[in-house]
């Protein structure tokens, strides 16, 4: 798997030619200049394949060969963790990355460098998916069967750069690639409801799924299933739970995905193709990038300091998640906030660096000291997406980032959405079945275990309900835990809460408490109404004119 995705990753690196013609400009709305390969040149195949890997190279948001591309995360981390109840924003203080600060205590700005570099990103995406769809149906020379994949592969990337922007700022512009002169560019984000534009997603994921194989030789090309896949994603966010729970059903009857066996070698880079992976953004370091951007680039900040890692000291679990992983002797959640307890979910120490438990495979202790500005953040950092410093896949010298993979959706993701839509629709005894396949495989996984390997490294309990489900609330309940205990730290949680409409009561909540323990998060208030999204991008309504936006609420 590792090979595989290695050879479709060296692809990448021409984005250095390629990449850079296609996205020399700050904007999507500027003019395709063509650099180093001319026009006449571009509807040769092999060209024409370069401009479908430079559509793929967006995906980790580093599309301008910065070295910011920690402001625009296919992580999400700051987007998704930072401003949920499951991370801090970590660093040196409040002043270091202030930006993300203000996000995290939602003093959101339409200016904020990270609202638009993350705007810019995804339309980046776009304009170089539209560009490749447009030398793809004009070419007269490409593979016929191949050409109708790679048309897939393109619907299939344009439909993720607008749910990404959708979930995100919620109000924006389409643009397909039947739009090619400069003026037809600069359009506003009024013409399309909400209904109409979830629609123009699904149609490019029904489009993929009807146009791609079954199997792709590379891994991180997208397959059928895949877009079935993100097609279920896609229904969840709106509620539609029956065609939620038909899709998920038609990708769990394939066959072609399966959780894998252990959970902390889920998040291993020579594990990151694995099974359990539905599509995933392929990093790749020591490639022939000198300066290895093809890898993890956007979650550079993650590093938890100590002996062997930079102290950059960002994205720290919160002392609210700690807590959420707390179980009872039998190994069920402890959902009293009051509740003491000395277990744990064993999924914790796989999730969460903790003083006095062994950090991956380096024989030593976490210590507290290892956290950056301790006073402010805390004692705790990532690690469920750490990469071993003794891994030829991480690198050891700046910008100390790994080839670990940002899982876009992943089989666990998938059953969980299938268990909210069985609650949703009645089925709580098929939802708890459901739970409990993700249960039964945290249970058979491997603990962590002390620096001897005798015993495991704290109390470790967990258990698959046993209990049948029989009040709806209690259910729902019981699926969104487990989406929280299994995904966290992975850039989800926000967009969950705003989908569930529960953000202003989860993250007021969460704020009453935090304030008396963090004081950064003192001036911290969520909005309902407003802070489910992010503003629109003030360098967006100053292109194409204040008249032709429509603004989020609130900005």
């Amino acid at each position: 798997m590792k090979n595989q995705r290695y050879n479709f990753s060296r692809l990448l690196v021409f984005i250095g030619i390629l990449g850079t013609s296609l996205a020399c400009s700050s904007d999507y709305l500027e003019e395709v200049p063509y650099g180093e390969v001319s026009p006449s040149n571009m509807s040769n195949p092999e060209n024409i394949e370069r401009a479908i890997i430079a559509a793929y190279s967006s995906l980790n948001g580093q599309f301008d060969n910065a070295t910011s591309g920690f402001n625009s995360p296919a992580s999400n981390w700051s987007f998704g963790d930072v401003v949920s109840d499951d991370a801090y924003k970590g660093g040196g203080g409040t002043g270091d990355q202030n930006q993300i600060h203000q996000l995290e205590i939602f003093n959101t700005t339409p200016v904020i460098t990270d609202v638009q570099r993350k705007w810019l990103a995804l339309y980046e995406g776009i304009k170089r998916t539209n560009y490749a769809l447009n030398l793809l149906k004009d070419s007269e020379t490409f593979d016929t069967d191949l050409k109708s994949i790679r048309e897939g592969e393109l619907k299939f990337l344009r439909g993720h750069y607008y749910f990404e922007l959708k979930k995100i700022y919620k109000n924006v512009p389409f643009i397909d690639e039947s739009v090619v002169e400069i003026q037809d560019f600069y359009v506003g984000n009024k013409s399309l409801t909400d209904e109409a534009l979830w629609g123009k997603i699904e149609a490019d994921f029904n489009a993929a799924s009807s146009l791609l194989p079954m199997e792709q030789s590379d891994a991180g090309r997208p397959t059928k299933m895949a877009a079935m896949a993100y097609l279920a994603k896609t229904y969840v966010f709106q509620s539609k739970w029956q065609l939620a729970l038909t899709a998920s059903n038609e990708v769990i009857s394939s066959g072609k995905y399966k959780l894998h066996a252990d959970f902390r070698d889920v998040f291993l880079p020579e594990n990151d193709n694995s099974r359990e992976i539905i599509f995933a953004v392929q990093h790749s370091v020591n490639d022939g990038e000198p300066r290895h951007f093809n890898g993890s680039i956007g979650d550079r900040l993650s590093a938890p300091g100590g002996p062997h890692y930079p102290q950059y000291g960002f994205h720290r679990p919160s002392q609210n998640l700690i807590a959420s992983f707390r179980t009872n002797e039998s190994g069920m959640p402890l959902l009293d906030s009051n509740g003491n307890s000395d277990f744990v979910d064993p999924r914790l120490d796989h999730t969460v660096g903790r003083p006095g438990i062994p950090y991956l495979d380096l024989d030593i202790l976490y210590q507290a000291n290892w956290a950056r500005d301790l006073a402010t953040y805390g004692q705790f950092s990532p690690k469920k997406r750490i990469v071993s410093p003794l891994s030829n896949f991480q690198v050891k010298v700046w910008p100390y980032i790994s080839s670990l993979n940002y899982y876009i959706i992943r089989y666990a993701d998938l059953l969980l959405w299938k268990a909210e839509a069985q609650v949703e629709l009645g089925d709580l005894e098929g939802a708890r079945e459901t739970v409990n396949l993700v249960r039964q495989r945290a249970k058979s996984s491997q603990v962590v275990k002390n620096l001897g390997g005798n015993a495991p490294a704290a109390n470790y309990a967990i258990e698959v309900y046993s209990a049948s489900w029989t009040d709806a609330a209690v259910a729902r309940q019981a699926v969104r835990l487990e989406r929280r205990l299994e995904l966290a730290m992975e850039g989800h949680r926000f967009f969950d809460l705003v989908r569930w409409d529960i953000a202003d009561q989860v993250m007021n909540a969460y704020f009453d408490k935090e304030k008396t323990l963090r004081s950064h998060l003192t001036n911290a208030k969520f909005q309902k109404g407003k802070h489910e999204y992010f503003p629109i991008p003030q360098l967006y309504i100053d292109m194409v004119g204040a008249e032709n936006v429509l603004q989020n609420p609130g900005y």
